[in-house]
Order: structure tokens, then C-alpha cells, then sequence
């Protein structure tokens, strides 16, 4: 047998043994019962909040472990939740208020692409009609979609997570048997990722009364579509092109694009805040009702770590993006060095079945089956024909951390995400 099938085959029974072992020991999240969701976000945190993921985390305040070589926090934080974690190993590094549940904004609308992406190949072709943007709420982002046009299931994912265009969500949602049905699957999918402290009304994060989230939450949703290679190359793409309006000219049909930017301005750069290093995605909110709310990945130095921010109380312009920014900058430091105060729960199937003496079963990242099979490491391409930007930010790579063919995953404190590729320039 050649040097590297023997080493590939190695690699494959160590980690194979690693999982069993962790099987036999492997904790079951305790899940709070799901609370009542309320008409509108209270003033203050509760007292009583879901314990998912550790005691700490359901206490009001900021909880850090701080001790000799842990940087300090940032002391100019504003919002009124926010969670940093190490998205490879679920370390919550620090938190504040991570289970207070809140209005979310459009960062719902990761909880309805990691539920529905799976649905459509992205070749699938709609032609859309009256009915599917009826009931689109008035003041929504909108990307630009045309009654009467013909849209591929590529473009409204685009058109979903670069604009945060609530008409492609409701297209999207229509195709996937109605909002009733896909708003049902959403807090289906939520339940299932042990995300308790999330109820989806709407499927594009629009305001609604009972529709709420939490920071703890929406972290946890957004390792789970990170798991998906196209949630990673939509969330992580900086610009594209979109198909407009159809026109005669000279006799044929002519269909017009234009260009769409991501909203995510840690992605793709302002006047007064920079594109961050190493950033990859994911999604941004603003509502009336939920403020600006915000879920970030980045990588640096081989480190990938995960940040949601929910409404902070400066109303400084991109306040939610600063703030961000400053808790990657302390993540990044303090990766190493500081004790976790809790975890990021694996799904409630994952942790079923670690339960099972000397399972080696096969894991389905996020519950839907999109385990990445490939030990190669991926190339940064371009996200999509015609798009500009980093494209496939994440992808799989070699070592301890890669999906095996089987897809299999570490159960026990460890749900491997891929690595992310290093930002390339954009075009």
C-alpha cells in the first residue's frame, strides 16, 4: 500500500477511535424548557434565563473568566447582548446576556437559510407571480425581484444574503410550500439545534410580536450553517451580479443585471469602518423593534471565532460592527488564555447519539445531512459566475479538524467546522 493511503487510512482509524471514546463520555446538554416568548423585549434581562450551554449563561451581566495574561474586555460596550466564541471547539469565551431573548432582525434569516438552503439545487428556475410577494412587509430590504421574471434559486440566495432582500425570502419561502410551512421547518430546525431561546414568526426577521432570538442563539445557528458549503459561499461574497428587468431590444429579449453589495460592512468596508481581517460572513440586522444585530465570523492565525451583537445603545453609525470588531480583536487575544464560561450545544441528534455506548455514528452538520466529504484543502474561487469577492471563504481542509468521508464529527466539546481559506483580494 502506497506511503499515503496508509497515512490517509491511519488518520481515519485514529479519529475514528477518538470519536468512539468520546462517545462513551460525551455529556447530553440539558435543555431548559422553551420559555413563552413575550409581545416585546423587557427593559432589563430577566432574572431567570435558559441555561443551554452552562449555568453562567443564564445568569444577567457580563461573565468572563479574567486572570493573569487574559486581556481585559473592551470597556466602551454598549449592547444589550452580545457572545464571543470559538466556533471550532464551541468555547464561549465570554458573554453578556447571551440567553436575553430579543428581537432579531434580519440575523433570523441564517435560522431560514440553514433550514431551507438544503431544499433547491441552485440550477432551479421560478418564474415569479403576484402571490409570492404579496406579503411582504412594508419598509422591508428588497433586493429587487420583478413579478413576471424568471429568477434561478442561486439568485434569490443572493439576493438573500447580500441585500437581505425580504422579497427573495418570501420567493424562496413561497417555493418551500408557503410561510406558514417554512416558518414552522425554521422553529423545527431551531428546536433541533437546541436554539430554545428562538421563535420565528416571520421567515425574514421582519418585526412581529413573539418573533425573538438571543445572541447565545443566533451563534449557535450561525455555526450550524457554516457547516453548509453554500451558506459559506453566500454569506462570505462581497459583490455580484443581479438580474434586473427583461427588454426588447432590436427585436430579442434582453435581460439586465446590476450589482449588489453585502450589507455586512465589516465584509464589505464603509466610510468610517474598515473591511476587518480575516472576516467570512455571516449576517446583519436592523429593525425598528430589534435595532442593529449582527453575527460575525473571522479567522486569524488559525483561530476561528464567532461574535453576535444585538442592539447596542450608542447610535453611533456601524456602532453594531465597531463593537463587533473590538470583541474579535479581544477573542483573538485572549484565545488560549481565557477560561470558557460555557459551550455551543451540539444538535439535540448528535447529542442523542454520543449518548449511545460505542456509537461511531454518521453525523449530519446542523442536522441536515451536509457533511463536507473532501480532505483536500479548498481553493478561494469566486463565490458564483459573476460575482466578485472572497467566495468560498471557508473550505475543507487536511487534519483533525476535516469532516472524514463518513461524517463523522466530535461530539464531546467538539463540533469541527472547516477551516476557513485565508480572504483573497477582491476583483
Amino acid at each position: 500500500m502506497p506511503a499515503p493511503m496508509k497515512t490517509a487510512r491511519r488518520a481515519l482509524l485514529v479519529t475514528s477511535a477518538v470519536v468512539s471514546s468520546l462517545a462513551l463520555t460525551a455529556p447530553v446538554s440539558h435543555a431548559a424548557p422553551k420559555p413563552s416568548p413575550s409581545t416585546s423585549p423587557s427593559a432589563t434581562p430577566p432574572a431567570g434565563m435558559s441555561t443551554v450551554g452552562g449555568e453562567r449563561l443564564g445568569q444577567a451581566g457580563t461573565q468572563v473568566n479574567l486572570a493573569s495574561g487574559v486581556p481585559v474586555l473592551p470597556k466602551d460596550l454598549t449592547a444589550r447582548s452580545w457572545v464571543i466564541a470559538d466556533a471550532e471547539s464551541g468555547d464561549v469565551l465570554a458573554a453578556h446576556n447571551a440567553h436575553w431573548r430579543l428581537p432579531p432582525a434580519s440575523t433570523m434569516k441564517m435560522l431560514f437559510a440553514d433550514t431551507v438552503l438544503p431544499k433547491f439545487p441552485k440550477s432551479v428556475e421560478h418564474k415569479v407571480v403576484p402571490s409570492d410577494l404579496v406579503d411582504v412587509g412594508a419598509g422591508s430590504s428588497m433586493v429587487g425581484i420583478k413579478e413576471g421574471e424568471t429568477y434561478s434559486v442561486h439568485d434569490l440566495w443572493l439576493g438573500v444574503f447580500l441585500r437581505s432582500g425580504n422579497d427573495a425570502v418570501h420567493v424562496l419561502s413561497k417555493m418551500n410550500g408557503g410561510i406558514d410551512n417554512t416558518v414552522k421547518e425554521m422553529n423545527e430546525h431551531a428546536e433541533e439545534l437546541q436554539a430554545l431561546d428562538t421563535n420565528a414568526v416571520s421567515p425574514d426577521g421582519y418585526d412581529a410580536p413573539h418573533q425573538v432570538s438571543s445572541a447565545y442563539d443566533l451563534t449557535l445557528i450561525a455555526r450550524s450553517g457554516l457547516q453548509k458549503k453554500d451558506f459559506r459561499e453566500y454569506c462570505s461574497t462581497v459583490t455580484a451580479k443581479f438580474p434586473g428587468s427583461t427588454s426588447k431590444k432590436k427585436g430579442k429579449s434582453v435581460r439586465e443585471t446590476f450589482e449588489i453589495q453585502n450589507t455586512n460592512r465589516l465584509l464589505a468596508g464603509d466610510s468610517d469602518i474598515p473591511v476587518y481581517q480575516g472576516i467570512a460572513g455571516v449576517k446583519n440586522g436592523n429593525t425598528t423593534n430589534a435595532g442593529a444585530t449582527f453575527t460575525g465570523v473571522a479567522e486569524r492565525n488559525g483561530k476561528v471565532l464567532l461574535v453576535t451583537v444585538m442592539n447596542p445603545e450608542k447610535s453611533e453609525h456601524n456602532e453594531v460592527y465597531k463593537e463587533t470588531a473590538r470583541l474579535f480583536d479581544w477573542g483573538f487575544k485572549a484565545a488560549g488564555k481565557v477560561q470558557p464560561v460555557g459551550e455551543l450545544v451540539p444538535p439535540k441528534s448528535a447529542a442523542q447519539a454520543s449518548a449511545q455506548p460505542g456509537s461511531n455514528n454518521s453525523g449530519e452538520a446542523g442536522g441536515t445531512g451536509d457533511a463536507e466529504k473532501s480532505s483536500k484543502s479548498a481553493v478561494g474561487a469566486s463565490a458564483a459566475s459573476g460575482s466578485t469577492g472572497i467566495g468560498v471563504a471557508l473550505g475543507i481542509t487536511g487534519g483533525a479538524l476535516v469532516l472524514l468521508a463518513a461524517g463523522v464529527f466530535l461530539i464531546n466539546r467538539r463540533w469541527p467546522l472547516p477551516d476557513l481559506v485565508r480572504r483573497r483580494g477582491r476583483s
